[in-house]
């Protein structure tokens, strides 16, 4: 999911939270705004990478920086309330983009003179950032130590962003239309085939019509499916080489056949019966969906009356090679074009957020991801997210492929309309997806990280 717009509702619901830091020694400001009145720390804090409110930023004096970033202004703003307590001579200034902009005006002004100190990344703009990011001046090993899937975004011994959460896929699901068929929580599928037998016992229709989809995944099957379930099989999206995409598989095609048997066999679902599947289950005609962790903000903000549940995406047989592939929500990145007292802003701010528990877990509940730090993986209020819990076990079994370029999503999406809607045979669309990424993706600097999972083959 790329577009990363954080929720209003959280984001007011993490204001209350305090993010000015949870060292010990903690004393109270005075005054009336949110940065003055909150508890400021005045002894280290952080696991291994620790931060030292002691420590004065600039010698003292006033500068003003600004950080750039898209969808949640009052979530950004906490962090820098927290950060300019302990600073007061730092000013950051937070200029919000929104995202259809922002990266058409970003890489220009991080080009010239005058661009934002600090700025929000995505690592599906990676090739578009990278050559304007300063390294983080944190050592390799603080950062590995604390934070979990630090080494794939080493380059050359170096780091420029690391993830601060992660998102999966997981199976949301209608609680009461789960109650009128009869299932219970021992009916939740742990294998593909149980799946199948739960959506056909989901499924309602009137003769021929399909009135209630026992599972949707019109919109979906591309992302949630052919990008993911392949790692169950035992097969990376990627070959060897890191770069050759690996589409035109045996594993591939077995998932692409479940997908239309589901349909066109079982009968649990239509591809005319919704154009999205996630809406679908939205407005309460289908059963079941699988969506990543960003759908769980959207189910308690935009169609409150579901009352939903959610289990992990079940497997084809037995402990997988891994359950599926996830994707990084980014820290930020550091204008190396800007002057080096700004840069030693950037650099104390970004330390400061990684350190900060409280920061830490207020922005990975907005988000619906894992924590990436690794004292927050049974944190009480991670664990209070179904979304999220259901992780907790396998979380480790779940692979980040790198920053891929997005014509792996588009090829595969047009296969499985090709075979869906066109009439195609899933040899020749997965054919012509594997020619599409490989054309594509020519002049791309792209190399999968698939080989340090740390299960990998």
């Amino acid at each position: 999911m790329k577009k990363k717009v954080l929720t209003t509702i959280m984001a007011a619901v993490i204001a209350a939270t305090a993010l000015a830091g949870c060292g010990s020694g903690a004393q109270t400001g005075g005054g009336d705004d949110g940065a003055a009145s909150a508890n400021v720390p005045t002894e280290p804090f952080g696991d291994t990478v620790k931060y030292d409110p002691s420590v004065a930023i600039n010698d003292g004096k006033d500068i003003t920086v600004e950080l750039w970033e898209w969808g949640s202004d009052e979530l950004f703003q906490q962090v820098i309330d927290g950060y300019q307590a302990i600073h007061p001579n730092v000013t950051i200034k937070l200029v919000n983009n929104p995202w259809e902009d922002y990266w058409t005006k970003l890489p220009l002004a991080l080009d010239g003179e005058n661009g934002p100190a600090i700025f929000n990344v995505h690592n599906s703009y990676h090739e578009n950032l990278i050559n304007y990011l300063a390294p983080l001046d944190i050592p390799l090993e603080d950062l590995e130590a604390d934070f979990t899937g630090v080494e794939a975004h080493v380059i050359d011994g170096k780091v420029y962003y690391i993830d601060y959460g992660m998102m999966t896929g997981s199976v949301y699901y209608n609680k009461d239309m789960w109650e009128a068929a009869g299932l219970t929580e021992n009916d939740i599928p742990k294998t593909w085939d149980e799946m199948r037998e739960v959506a056909k016992k989901l499924t309602i229709k009137d003769g021929d019509r399909l009135v209630q989809a026992g599972l949707n995944f019109n919109d979906d099957f591309h992302q949630n499916y052919l990008l993911g379930l392949n790692y169950q099989l035992g097969d990376n999206l990627f070959q060897e080489d890191g770069r050759t995409p690996n589409v035109n598989t045996d594993n591939m095609k077995k998932i692409m056949q479940m997908l239309v048997d589901m349909y066109e066999v079982d009968g649990v679902g239509s591809k005319d019966f919704g154009e999205k599947g996630a809406d679908s289950f939205g407005q309460g005609q289908s059963a079941m969906v699988i969506q990543w962790g960003h759908y769980y903000n959207t189910l308690n903000t935009t169609w409150t009356d579901i009352n939903f549940g959610v289990f992990e995406i079940p497997t084809f047989d037995g402990e997988p090679y891994a359950y599926n592939r996830y994707n990084g929500e980014s820290t930020f990145g550091i204008n190396k074009n800007a002057p080096a007292e700004q840069q030693a802003v950037a650099q104390d701010f970004v330390k400061y957020f990684l350190a900060n528990d409280e920061a830490q877990i207020a922005f990975n509940m907005a988000m619906s991801t894992f924590p990436a730090k690794k004292s927050l993986a049974d944190n009480e209020q991670v664990m209070q997210n179904p979304s999220l819990s259901i992780l907790a076990d396998h979380i480790d079994h779940y692979i980040w492929p790198g920053p891929m370029p997005s014509t792996m999503e588009t090829s595969l999406k047009k296969a499985g309309q090709d075979v869906f809607f066109n009439g195609v045979d899933i040899d020749t669309a997965l054919n012509e997806a594997q020619e599409s990424i490989i054309r594509d993706m020519k002049s791309s600097t792209f190399e999968s990280v698939e080989s340090l999972y740390k299960y990998a083959k």
